[in-house]
């Protein structure tokens, strides 16, 4: 076979592929193109649809019944069925609250209103920081240790003088009620009742006496973490210890004892009391219990939260 041959060959079969290539190119590109065109054509008839649905609602008429025979909506919804439809969305919405332990942020916002900032001064000239909740009429619930010096060999005579309470641009003097009968700190004891002159302008908290804790159960807690204010944080029930407190897993940073233990509804629960040694991310919770409201003359909120949650009152 010549040279010349060869050549030609060669010439011959590379314009071949060169045109095939070409060709597939423009194919391809007439193939994507009808795509779009396809694709254009079916978002403005879903559009074209939708705005018929929305004239029909506005004119109270049925809505024209899609290619293939499918209706697309009904027009002019009867107050039945809208009735139906808020009620399948509140449950799906209920649903996903009880299986995501989600709390509607304005819920949480409200009851973040119900905390104060809590600082303690003794007579050394030292001062603490922690949380009080509200429980209406001037009352406040917080951890005994926060409010009295309890037993320590290192501060013999040590003693609180003065308590204060901050909510909002508000500072006011607070006075103790009653405690528990706490010697030391992260006790089944260790609480207390503060009150102040008047009723404070806060919105009062619901209380839940009888939260089960059961394992896994997702919580709020709000308090004055790090004394930078009232602080959202959210963990999840462990289990019950020997001296009757709860453990969770959620952060216990200095400030937050006395603050709120909240569940899914926003009822308080319990209040943090302290944290594992060492271990920030563990910490331990305090049950309320009746015997904790014996001096606070608000009993109808007890009374009525004590009830459980499917039968409680709203």
């Amino acid at each position: 076979m010549s040279i010349r041959r060869i050549v030609f060959d060669l010439t011959g079969g590379i314009v071949a592929a060169l045109l095939l290539f070409s060709l597939g190119i423009v194919t391809a590109r007439h193939e994507a193109e009808q795509g779009l065109a396809d694709r254009d054509r079916r978002i403005a008839a879903l559009q074209s649809e939708m705005d018929d649905v929305a004239r029909a609602v506005h004119r109270g008429r049925p809505a024209r019944a899609a290619e293939g025979g499918g209706v697309l909506a009904t027009a002019g919804v009867s107050p039945a069925a809208s009735e139906s439809r808020a009620a399948m969305v509140a449950e799906i919405k209920e649903q996903l609250q009880s299986e995501m332990g989600l709390v509607p942020v304005r819920l949480l916002r409200d009851r973040r209103r119900s905390f104060a900032e809590l600082y303690a001064y003794d007579n050394q000239g030292h001062s603490n920081y922690g949380t009080a909740g509200y429980l209406g009429d001037g009352y406040f619930v917080t951890v005994k240790h926060a409010v009295v010096a309890l037993q320590n060999d290192d501060q013999d005579g040590r003693r609180i003088v003065s308590i204060k309470l901050v909510y909002g641009r508000t500072t006011v003097s607070a006075s103790l009620v009653d405690t528990g009968p706490a010697l030391t700190e992260v006790d089944e004891g260790d609480w207390a009742i503060l009150k102040v002159h008047g009723p404070a302008d806060l919105p009062p908290l619901k209380v839940n006496l009888a939260f089960p804790y059961e394992f896994a159960e997702p919580i709020f807690r709000l308090g004055n973490d790090y004394s930078k204010g009232i602080i959202l944080g959210t963990g999840y029930i462990g289990q019950r210890t020997p001296n009757g407190l709860i453990t969770c897993l959620t952060d216990g940073h200095p400030g937050v004892s006395g603050g709120g233990v909240l569940d899914q509804h926003g009822d308080m629960v319990g209040i943090p009391i302290g944290r594992m040694q060492g271990d920030y991310r563990f910490s331990f919770i305090l049950p309320l219990r009746r015997e904790m409201f014996r001096k606070v003359p608000v009993a109808q909120f007890v009374q009525a939260s004590a009830l459980p949650a499917a039968d409680r009152p709203e």
